[in-house]
């Protein structure tokens, strides 16, 4: 209960104001398609440079909880995830947007996600120790199998076909290759200069997401003011705190996968929303209303994207290995200041350590707060003209692709991926799971040369990839996903062709 004693130190002016600063910045910057949490902490870390440092990582830490957050205003309105970690919200939360019921997956975003962050956040509080010694055990075999298990999950993701989702996947996979090895340094399907240092994750989100949907609205020609626009209608928050606690199966989904992802090293919060998501279908009695428009998918990707941020310091906090890209920045955070993490961190600064984790608990419902308002004003944005939205998220995007390195090389990939998921889309096949297969493949690869390089040393591939109990846990959850995606699919077309029999 040490952690207690270090509350007032939040609600000090200066400290409390740089909260206040954070979550509010975090909240715009997170709505804008193109800067994501990891960016966002980034910029941020200069101006902590005279600051004391348990003020500047409460900056940090608050920015980075309510980016989060705030990526799923653009994700629900525009369909364009404000980060990785909001793509799963599109798949439903864009559908509620087109039927009228913005304001009311907003409003279940920013809830769902201050329960998930608030368990995440009592986690790092009360189970730091254990966790992080269960974190310790994850290996590079291990960590290749559970982004395998990711790659699986897109299979389910695609409602359409499995086959198709596998095969975006697959496409993502071969798109993280391009660049040079980082291994060998070898270089692979460098046949433009910028391409040279591999696909941005930040340019190809934007492309995959925007560019279809801007190509979407000038095809449909110049629309009047009073054409074919999204209508929000409002919609009482007492409503929507009723429906978030009416589908706990899914909030407790969101928030344990999203718990338990953010606390193993390396993998980040980009697919805690998606396999969340997929979970919470697999186990939802009106799974068939998923990617229609259903509350539950909201609920478990949004819950899910907060719970790990929690979690993700675990490992940072105690033994200096970054549990997700954003926890790697604020690492530097802490080393520009002197601060070196690891076992003994709460006992050499208590006040640092305990006044950061605490402004992260107070930060979580100042988000909640804060993104409700936001959410009735950015509503109103999905009433705009769609020959006006079209040239502002185009602007967007290119702005978004360029500051991520000052690299038009950026923009260009942004603009080719784009081009390419747009002619996809019309053969069935869906950007989620292409990008997945994009961010995990790094990871996959990383881990597998790694495992192999000890594998060789030691008893051979066979024994090190296939043997212990880890190992074999994820390998059946891998091949229970595939054979669970193929039987789910068999079942939806027999149900389909069924009901057209009978009609």
């Amino acid at each position: 209960m040490e952690f207690i004693g270090y509350f007032g130190a939040v609600f000090e002016p200066a400290a409390f104001g740089l909260l206040l600063v954070g979550t509010i910045g975090g909240l715009i910057l997170g709505a804008t398609p193109g800067l994501s949490p990891t960016m966002a902490v980034a910029l941020l870390i200069p101006f902590t440079f005279q600051l004391a440092p348990a003020h500047g990582l409460i900056l940090l830490g608050a920015a980075y909880t309510s980016t989060v957050a705030g990526g799923a205003v653009s994700a629900i309105l525009l369909k364009i995830p404000g980060a990785p970690a909001n793509i799963a919200t599109t798949l439903d939360g864009h559908e509620m947007a087109k039927q009228g019921r913005g304001a009311e997956a907003l409003q279940l975003s920013f809830l769902a996600s201050a329960v998930g962050g608030v368990f995440g956040v009592l986690l790092l509080i009360f189970l730091t120790p254990v966790l992080a010694r269960w974190a310790l055990a994850f290996g590079p075999s291990h960590l290749f199998w559970l982004a395998i298990l990711g790659v699986t999950v897109i299979g389910s993701l695609d409602s359409r076909s499995v086959v198709k989702g596998l095969l975006s996947g697959c496409i993502g996979l071969w798109l993280a290759t391009i660049g040079f090895d980082d291994i060998m340094g070898a270089q692979r399907f460098i046949f433009h200069p910028a391409l040279g240092g591999g696909i941005n994750i930040i340019a190809a989100l934007i492309g995959l997401f925007a560019i279809p949907q801007v190509l979407n609205m000038f095809a449909k020609g110049r629309q009047p003011l009073g054409g074919e626009v999204i209508k929000v209608q409002p919609h009482s928050l007492g409503a929507s705190m009723r429906e978030l606690f009416r589908r706990p199966r899914a909030l407790s989904i969101g928030t344990m996968t999203g718990s338990i992802i953010g606390l193993i090293p390396g993998v980040g919060g980009q697919i805690a929303g998606l396999v969340a998501y997929d979970q919470a279908r697999k186990f939802s009695s009106e799974r068939d209303k998923f990617g229609t428009g259903h509350s539950e998918g909201v609920i478990a990707a949004e819950s899910a994207n907060n719970a790990m941020v929690g979690p993700s310091l675990v490992p940072l906090l105690t033994l200096s290995i970054p549990g997700s890209p954003t926890a790697a920045v604020l690492l530097g955070g802490l080393l520009i200041h002197g601060i070196f993490p690891g076992p003994d961190l709460f006992n050499n600064y208590p006040d640092v350590a305990w006044t950061f984790i605490n402004s992260m608990l107070i930060g979580q419902i100042l988000m909640c707060i804060f993104g409700l308002y936001i959410a009735g004003l950015a509503a109103r944005v999905a009433q705009v003209p769609q020959s006006v939205m079209a040239a502002v998220v185009l602007g967007l995007a290119v702005f978004g692709s360029y500051s991520v390195q000052s690299s038009m090389g950026d923009v260009y990939v942004m603009a080719a991926l784009g081009v390419m998921m747009f002619f996809l889309e019309r053969f069935g096949f869906s950007a989620a799971p292409l990008v997945l297969g994009l961010i995990l493949g790094p990871i996959a690869e990383a881990n597998f040369i790694q495992g192999s390089m000890i594998a060789n040393a030691t008893d051979g591939l066979a024994v090190y990839f296939f043997s212990g109990t880890l190992n074999i846990v994820l390998i059946a959850t891998v091949v229970l996903s595939i054979v669970y995606s193929a039987w789910m699919e068999i079942r939806t077309r027999r149900f389909i062709e069924k009901q057209e029999a009978m009609a």
